[in-house]
């Protein structure tokens, strides 16, 4: 029998994996906003989607069925389902990208055949799909958004759908926090500054959501803010983290896989900030600037916890700083 090549084995197993396969996922509480209805009839349905990230009782890249009808949008997963108003609804955005065929899984199998055939097998172990990026308030008024992936054309179908009720405009809190008690050891992240560069939706809605969470597990933070966050305790943060784009680049991480080696160094994507930290005493106001950079065997839209991983460094390693300052600074 003759040896099986790199490319003809990839090519096997595209004929033998490429139909979606589903991940059974531990049980969780849905997130569900108030007076959502699911059971109303679906206006538009995806029962191929995945829930990339926004949900906060959906784990991540779990796959299920995503329904929007006059009430709600709902994803239902075998672990449970997630809903949001369509009234709390801010933005709808779609977009596509290029991703491994049965993520980490096919990307361990491709980088295991030998003489280069993993590099040669990438363009065909790839494909396309949608990016569905949905933008909403929860119940205390907070920012925030969730992305799904879509099989390819799906998110134009559903962006549509959308457009057939009025959603509402943002409401920025102008809450004047001068004269309110401070939360000791809070932070506010407000909404990023994208206007000096085009990021796509997804990328905007990810970095905000990744910043969120490594904020939250951070040491030394008791409790995150969202932009436009109202508690109802009366209180204000401590601190405030404000990032603006710099640059962007998208790159393409099929060129990268196919390129072995030398997709380190090109296309690459990349995405550059300034950070500012300031607290509510005026005392402190520190920026820096932080690159992120995805290379090789990653995806695109990696680079948005990178950039979020980066910014919640730096903020404790500010603080500490600050801290260990005034300790050391004589009283008057």
């Amino acid at each position: 029998m003759k040896a099986i090549t790199g490319v003809s084995l990839a090519f096997i197993l595209h004929a033998s994996f490429y139909a979606p396969t589903f991940v059974s996922a531990a049980t969780s509480q849905p997130f569900t906003q108030e007076h959502a209805n699911p059971t109303t009839a679906a206006i538009w349905q995806s029962t191929q989607a995945e829930h990339v990230y926004g949900f906060p009782e959906i784990k991540h890249n779990k796959k299920g069925t995503l329904t929007l009808n006059a009430n709600a949008l709902t994803f239902t997963a075998k672990s449970g389902s997630a809903s949001v108003l369509r009234g709390s609804v801010t933005a709808v955005s779609v977009g596509n990208q290029r991703v491994e065929i049965w993520g980490i899984p096919g990307k361990l199998l491709r980088m295991s055949i030998p003489d280069g055939g993993g590099s040669a097998a990438a363009a065909v172990m790839h494909h396309r799909v949608d990016l569905l990026t949905v933008e909403f308030n929860d119940n205390k008024g907070g920012k925030r958004s969730a992305v799904f992936f879509l099989p390819a054309n799906e998110a134009e179908h559903a962006l549509q759908n959308f457009a057939l009720a009025p959603t509402l405009n943002r409401q920025v809190s102008d809450t004047n926090c001068q004269n309110a008690p401070i939360e000791p050891k809070s932070v506010l992240v407000s909404a990023p500054d994208w206007s000096n560069a085009e990021v796509p939706a997804a990328y905007r809605a990810l970095v905000y959501e990744h910043l969120i969470e490594r904020l939250q597990h951070a040491r030394d933070v008791e409790h995150v803010y969202r932009d436009g966050e109202n508690d109802g305790r009366g209180t204000c943060p401590e601190y405030t983290v404000h990032i603006s784009i710099v640059t962007f680049k998208q790159g393409d991480s099929v060129k990268r896989a196919a390129l072995g080696s030398i997709g380190e160094f090109v296309g690459t994507t990349q995405m550059k900030f300034d950070v500012t930290i300031t607290d509510a005493s005026g005392k402190l106001n520190i920026s820096k600037q932080i690159t992120a950079t995805m290379r090789g065997e990653t995806e695109d839209t990696d680079v948005a916890d990178q950039v979020a991983k980066t910014v919640a460094k730096r903020y404790v390693a500010i603080l500490n700083r600050a801290e260990k300052s005034a300790i050391n600074t004589p009283k008057a």
